[in-house]
């Protein structure tokens, strides 16, 4: 029976009532100190569930020794079900197998995938046996990977009738995102019930609930023994206590079981075969444990024994000499049967750098990274460094710590390391390979300025393999943060890279070279895609079938096709074809080449061709910044909810892989969206939170917002600002500074950014581009004709705001001519159009100047929006489920458990009128 812990058992009960009652999951944190009772209330919460051999109930004990081995505690909480993985999708498969000491990972898999694989195996289970228990106890000692791996499922747990319960100790296991419940000591009360059935007297009675300060075990440990009077004005803390307590009962215990206790503890994983095996080497054995047993120190179970508390395990090495510790490490390697216990007890026994001993940490280290425990295998490397005679080669381990601890998504670490390997290093190739590290960091803390530069001017001494690929990074963070200087010079360095000379080009303004070279490159990254995912017959799909020119398709079948295109992700390329690491690379880099040239359609394809990959081969930690190229395709083609989605996707991806910092300049590609509708309020709380050299999209967002609600000289005045840095004023931003100084009667301020945006958009001929450049002309000419052939082009075009402002412009225009009733049909339009866009700002303008022609209606009936309806997550659910894509398929997709597919779908269905899948399809879901 537990004593005062009715609330916790209360709340434990709840989550496991949910869980079968409703289907739904939850997960929590229990938080204590030692001895506080977590593992009692585990335990409890175990019992609650049936026992009818199906698994209800999956447990894992973090193990101190086990936690430097990639996967260790994961392998003890699934090795029951481990017959299980063939049920999953097969990356999912593979990548828990990887893990659970199966086959080496497969080369570019993501380490996440293990997550979303315990996700699907855990929501299976659920629905299978009913309600599933996952107890994680002393969650502190977690091997880093399987830490990870849960967190990325429990994080993602919804309504598949699942509860993850962890057990950590104060101070540990931190930054979890999980709810938690701290136990408090117990009350004098409680102390007293729970010491009732001790034969104790009076006044020890007493002495013991002062000295245990409400601690259970502190309770039950001095209950035993008798507490005795605490020194000096400043007792130890309660665990200290306790400690002290074992100490003394292991101090009675023979010398011989003493050793065996040690052994034992120094061995970690309870593995009684490696124990009596070293154990012969020291001269005891099994006999010695009997008094241990005897005084209920351990427990021994088959080929396990247990300390009854951790902290037995603790008195036990640290209560021993440094000689004689040392002595049963050495033991324990010599007679090791397993290579990462022989290097983790051949370090533990090194009093003094050993190049062989290094090595043996460095092979394990290896090991880790084949299984994907890139944070292990940090650790390991750092150990390897430390135990390494040679600067230079601890400066090469350390570098390679780094970037390994890098990858694991800790960039203050990461940054330590690399910097404590220079300063023991002065070789130019290493040198480099840490430039890479720093560079990495300082991009990801939000200064790709600073990593531009260190990219390149680093790449000549980099390794061959290396150099162009620095130079390439090093010129697109350059070109996307303004520091131009280092665009030029990767230029020189790489002569025969197009990609970079382009982005050249275009830092000196020559748009007539630069753009083409980009779009050129665009057009045949989007061939090889098509290509390599099967998609060849899209003739029918991107371009008339006449012609196979997306320019002479209708704005509506554009805008049809982009719909489904950039709302799934690609989700129809579901092709089997393995493609290289290399074309995944350039895919992304020519997604956001077709941004900078405004090629909508390539980047929506391009992009959604990248999300489609990394979500067929999970490759879950490449997809925020994918998913941030797509919600800005989105945005420009007029897919606001789908680009809402997109981004909200990816900000929960960027927390669940451990890169939180991503959030801001994530939440900047919204910021267009909240300027078009006039949301100050939330345009100024995204701005915020973007580091500054990633300004560029909240800044010409704020001047957007100023010309929305007719604040044209501070429009202008942030548009001339923007001016001053090339890379951040985009060319939509030029011709957005041509409106706002014509309407604030200075013409004269704008035309060169007249010049440089007529100059771009002729150089790429994107039909919108070339449709805006004629309304600039109309602009500044005050004439008819350039209104007329702009709006023709609209018709070919794909941006709905864009094309809205023309004819609220051109509405304008023929109001003031005294031509009313001409000037009703754009206006209508308009107004059509920022309704659906729900740009507030413009539509008012447009109704008031429709209301000025003598027109009192003011507004169009429009069907209702029906994705306005959903959630980010219903809206992405529903749009698959629309295109016949199974719930387990969809899961995969978004990385969630088909229940919680099934529970998105259940919730959307009322929302749009509807009761099934079936009804889906006859629905149409569009925002323009």
């Amino acid at each position: 029976m537990l004593y005062g812990r009715n609330n916790e058992q209360a709340r434990i009960a709840g989550l496991l009532t949910e869980a079968r009652d409703h289907r739904r999951s939850g997960a929590l944190v229990l938080r204590g100190e030692a001895g506080i009772g977590k593992s009692a209330l585990l335990a409890e919460a175990a019992r609650l569930l049936p026992t009818d051999g199906i698994p209800h109930v999956l447990r894992v004990t973090g193990v101190e020794a086990e936690s430097g081995i990639a996967f260790a505690s994961l392998t003890q909480l699934l090795w029951p079900v481990r017959d299980r993985l063939d049920t999953l999708p097969t990356p999912q498969a593979a990548a828990l197998r990887s893990a659970l000491g199966g086959p080496e990972a497969v080369p570019g898999r993501d380490r996440f995938t293990t997550g979303l694989a315990v996700l699907t195996l855990l929501a299976d289970l659920a629905d299978e046996g009913g309600p599933l228990l996952c107890v994680v106890d002393d969650a502190q000692w977690l091997d880093t990977p399987t830490a990870e791996t849960l967190l990325f499922a429990a994080r993602r747990l919804a309504a598949e009738g699942v509860v993850m319960l962890f057990a950590a100790r104060d101070g540990a296991f931190t930054g979890t995102g999980l709810p938690e419940l701290r136990l408090e000591r117990l009350e004098q009360r409680d102390a007293e019930r729970l010491l009732a059935t001790r034969d104790l007297s009076p006044t020890v009675r007493a002495r013991v609930i002062q000295e245990a300060a409400g601690n259970p075990l502190a309770l039950q440990e001095l209950g035993v023994s008798g507490a005795r009077p605490s020194d000096g004005p400043n007792p130890l803390p309660v665990a200290d206590r306790v400690l002290a307590s074992f100490r003394d009962q292991i101090g009675r215990l023979p010398e011989g079981t003493r050793l065996v206790l040690l052994i034992a503890a120094a061995e970690g994983r309870g593995h009684m075969p490696s124990q009596l095996r070293a154990g012969r080497s020291l001269g005891v054995g099994l006999a010695d444990l009997e008094e241990a047993e005897r005084a209920g120190l351990v427990s021994v179970t088959g080929r396990d024994i247990e300390f009854r508390h951790p902290l037995i395990g603790t008195a036990s090495y640290h209560g021993a000499v440094a000689a004689q510790r040392v002595a049963v490490h050495r033991a324990l390697a010599e007679t090791a049967d397993d290579d990462d216990c022989r290097a983790r007890h051949r370090a533990s026994a090194a009093m003094a750098p050993d190049e062989d001993v290094a090595v043996d940490v460095q092979n394990a280290a290896e090991r880790a990274v084949r299984r994907m425990g890139y944070a292990t295998a940090a650790t390991l490397y750092r150990q390897a460094a430390d135990l390494t005679p040679s600067a230079h080669a601890r400066a090469a381990r350390l570098g390679a710590a780094a970037s390994l601890t890098l990858q694991a998504g800790r960039l203050d670490e990461a940054a330590d390391l690399a910097v404590q390997a220079d300063a023991l290093t002065g070789d130019p190739a290493e040198r480099a390979r840490l430039a890479r590290v720093h560079a990495t960091v300082e991009y990801e803390r939000g200064d790709p300025r600073a990593a531009s530069r260190m990219l390149v001017a680093h790449a000549a001494d980099a390794a061959p393999g290396e150099h162009a690929a620095m130079l390439r990074t090093g010129a697109m963070y350059g070109w996307a943060s303004g520091e131009l200087t280092a665009v030029l010079r990767a230029a020189e360095l790489l002569p025969d890279d197009r990609a970079t000379q382009a982005l050249a080009l275009l830092a000196r303004d020559d748009h007539a070279q630069g753009v083409p070279l980009l779009t050129e490159l665009v057009e045949e990254a989007r061939g090889r895609t098509r290509v390599a995912n099967g998609a060849a017959h899209t003739r029918s799909t991107h371009g008339s079938p006449a012609t196979g020119d997306p320019s002479r398709t209708s704005a509506a079948a554009v805008s049809s096709r982009l719909r489904v295109r950039g709302a799934n992700g690609a989700a129809h390329l579901t092709g089997t074809h393995e493609e290289p690491a290399a074309d995944s690379a350039e895919r992304v880099r020519s997604a956001q080449f077709a941004l900078i040239v405004g090629a909508d359609e390539a980047a929506l394809e391009l992009a959604g061709a990248e999300v489609a990959h990394c979500r067929r081969h999970g490759l879950i930690g490449a997809l925020p910044n994918i998913l941030q190229t797509l919600a800005q395709a989105q945005i420009a083609v007029g897919l606001h909810a789908d680009a809402e989605a997109t981004v909200a996707e990816a900000i929960a991806l960027a927390r669940d892989t451990g890169r939180p910092h991503r959030e801001g300049r994530l939440g900047a590609v919204l910021a267009r969206i909240a300027a078009i509708e006039g949301n100050e309020t939330r345009l100024r709380e995204l701005v915020a939170e973007v580091p500054p050299p990633h300004g560029g999209l909240g800044d010409s967002a704020l001047a957007l917002l100023d010309l929305g609600l007719g604040r044209c000289e501070d429009a202008l005045r942030r548009y001339e600002e923007l001016a001053h840095e090339p890379a951040r004023h985009s060319p939509q931003s030029a011709a957005d500074q041509v409106e706002a100084a014509v309407r604030a009667g200075q013409p004269a301020r704008v035309k060169a950014a007249l010049k440089r945006f007529r100059s771009w958009a002729e150089a790429g001929e994107q039909p919108w581009a070339l449709a805006v450049s004629l309304r600039c002309e109309a602009l500044m000419t005050d004439s008819e004709e350039p209104y007329q052939q702009a709006i023709r082009l609209h018709e070919q075009a794909t941006r709905p705001f864009e094309r809205a402002r023309t004819l609220l412009l051109y509405g304008e225009w023929l109001r003031r001519a005294r031509r009313r009733a001409e000037a009703r049909v754009p206006l209508r339009s308009a107004i059509e159009i920022f309704e659906r866009l729900r740009a507030t700002p413009w539509l008012e303008r447009a109704r008031a100047e429709l209301r000025a022609t003598g027109e009192s209606g003011g507004s169009i009936p429009t069907a209702p929006d029906l994705i306005d309806r959903l959630t980010p997550q219903e809206l992405q659910v529903v749009r698959l489920a629309a295109t016949g894509t199974s719930s387990r398929d969809i899961a995969a997709q978004l990385f969630l458990s088909p229940r919680t597919v099934e529970y998105h779908l259940y919730k959307a269905y009322p929302k749009l009128g509807i009761s099934s899948r079936k009804e889906l399809s006859r629905l149409t879901l569009e925002t323009s």
